[in-house]
Order: C-alpha cells, then structure tokens, then sequence
C-alpha cells in the first residue's frame, strides 16, 4: 500500500489506543491535518509525555501522475481507503510531491 508521509505534531485524546494529530504540506504549500488512532500512524508506542513531532505515515491510493507545467511530478491520492481517514476539514483526495509518498511496502 502506498504511504503519505506526515508529521505527528501533538497526541490528543488519551482513548485506546491514543489519538494523535498529524500535518501534510500538499504540492500548493497547503497544509492539512488529520487526527486518528496512534496505530494507523505509526507502529510506535506515543502517548501524551511523548516528544513530537514524529515522522509517520497515512494509507493512501494513487489515483493518477502528472508533470505540471513547471515540471514538478505529481501524485493525485485518497486517503480514504484503506482506513476511511479525512482531514479535519472532511478532504480526502489531495494532489502531492512523488517525494511525499512511499510505494515501498517495507517502508
């Protein structure tokens, strides 16, 4: 499953499994938040006396490559399979740097 990188910023809900904060900067410097279960961010253990910001991950599908005019490559995503995540602002498809997602699985 390919991978968008994200930034762990803040833990914020001390329910089980512990709920977390996470940001992404898309391909027009737009920045996006996303809260959900520590688990589907990362396989480390954070909890609130964790330091942040941690590198994690989100699941997300590629649905399509381009080059823009200036010859950035980019990814158009979705974020709502395979985990049913949106941003806080209820978005779930997002246009980013190749750099942004991981398509090795082992990673």
């Amino acid at each position: 499953m390919p991978l968008l990188l994200v930034s762990i910023v803040r833990f914020v809900d001390e329910s089980f499994p512990g709920f977390v904060e996470c940001e992404f900067i898309d391909a027009f410097k737009q920045k996006h938040t996303l809260i959900d279960k520590v688990p589907i961010f990362s396989e480390q253990v954070f909890w609130s006396d964790s330091s942040y910001p941690q590198s994690g991950n989100a699941g997300c599908e590629i649905l399509g490559r381009f080059r823009e005019e200036r010859g950035r490559e980019l990814l158009r995503i979705k974020i709502a399979r395979p985990w049913a995540m949106e941003t806080v602002d209820g978005e779930t498809q997002f246009i980013v740097n190749t750099s942004q997602v991981s398509e090795d699985p082992s990673s």
